[in-house]
């Protein structure tokens, strides 16, 4: 008898309905009834190879939404946290060179530049 462990417990799901978490369930229910509602909302205006396209397109986004993470965060924590650094707390990044020597040697430079003036 095996037993399957993760490496990492943190990324442990249980799996709810054909070896999907709860959270890929929901999205492909969704995703299928995108798929459904643009179907029959567009048949009768347009071919039916152009309505199956478009039903695909309609359905991938909330398809991805419940498979794909990034960086450990879900679509919806994604989603916050650009919009966030976007739009509510944006920052202007701007970058200004700083010359370190000449900084540590600027009030020897002085102090030669103003006898120099002095002398002449």
């Amino acid at each position: 008898m095996e037993v399957k462990i993760n490496k990492e417990i943190r990324n442990y799901t249980e799996s709810m309905f054909f070896g999907l978490s709860l959270r890929q369930c929901i999205f492909s229910v969704l995703a299928c009834g995108v798929a459904v509602g643009i179907f029959f909302g567009l048949r009768n205006h347009l071919g039916v190879e152009t309505v199956s396209w478009i039903c695909v397109l309609g359905a991938a986004p909330f398809a991805a939404m419940g498979f794909i993470t990034y960086h450990g965060m879900t679509a919806e924590q994604f989603a916050w946290i650009w919009f966030k650094s976007e739009f509510l707390m944006p920052k202007r990044m701007a970058f200004h060179a700083t010359n370190i020597y000449y900084e540590a040697v600027r009030p020897l430079l002085d102090k030669k530049e103003k006898e120099a003036v002095k002398g002449a």
